[in-house]
């Protein structure tokens, strides 16, 4: 792996994006910063973090032995090697919130960002930003954000932590490659917050409905069996799955 550090920077994926415009960063490029100005998460909501006491970095992937179709198991193997590297550190109750949210005791601690390059309805390259909250005590008017620290009461090495991931980051990737597609999603669907149990969900238009997660769809779609025992998939601008 290629590591760049950075003490700052305003955002890890668009230092990437900047890097790949003349060429092709080499595969497992990673970009990590102490402090990031800039950060974003899905549906271009903004990351905030405290310098210096959490995890902000960003990963180039070469993808291109993927079909388009296939890009969300790019989100799923990202979102269990964060699992299964929390679950070594003794990280209680490790959950996937779809699509991949990570979440510890109900409480989110890391967001992915992917931000996949398509030339000629082909996959080519991903950037994958990461952000975990390791070492941070206070997150004002965030009710549902948490960090390792205030979890588990340890002061976490980030350097070891960031270390981990990284290696089941590249062992996940390994089993993509190798065409493990069913068994991934049977993984990441077996770590999905509140699957098979009634739960609330809010559409784009803010009707709130009740329904029973089943799984996901090959493409990322959420499976929901509604009231009448109707099954129906939804996308993330869709439906969001409230707390």
């Amino acid at each position: 792996m290629y590591i760049i550090k950075l003490d700052a920077i305003d955002s890890t994926n668009s230092y990437l994006k900047e890097l790949s415009v003349n060429k092709t960063p080499k595969d497992y490029t990673v970009v990590i910063t102490e402090s990031q100005t800039n950060g974003r998460g899905q549906m271009g909501t903004q990351w905030y973090t405290e310098s210096a006491k959490n995890l902000t970095f960003s990963v180039f992937k070469d993808v291109s032995f993927l079909k388009v179709q296939q890009q969300f198991y790019i989100s799923m193997v990202i979102a269990l090697a964060i699992t299964k590297a929390l679950n070594e550190l003794r990280v209680p109750k490790i959950k996937i919130k779809w699509p991949n949210d990570i979440l510890s005791e109900n409480k989110k601690i890391a967001g992915i960002l992917i931000e996949n390059g398509i030339k000629n309805n082909n996959l080519e390259g991903s950037i994958i930003g990461i952000g975990l909250n390791v070492n941070q005590k206070f997150f004002d008017n965030l009710p549902h954000a948490s960090s390792l620290h205030l979890i588990t009461g340890i002061l976490h090495s980030k350097d070891e932590v960031f270390h981990r991931i990284l290696k089941y980051l590249k062992l996940y990737f390994e089993r993509l490659q190798s065409g493990d597609f069913s068994n991934l999603k049977q993984d990441y669907e077996a770590q999905l917050f509140r699957i098979k149990k009634p739960s609330t969900f809010k559409t784009s238009t803010d009707q709130v409905f009740s329904g029973f997660i089943e799984g996901v769809t090959d493409d990322g779609k959420l499976k929901l069996l509604l009231e009448d025992d109707i099954l129906k998939t939804f996308d993330l601008k869709e439906v969001q799955l409230l707390y």
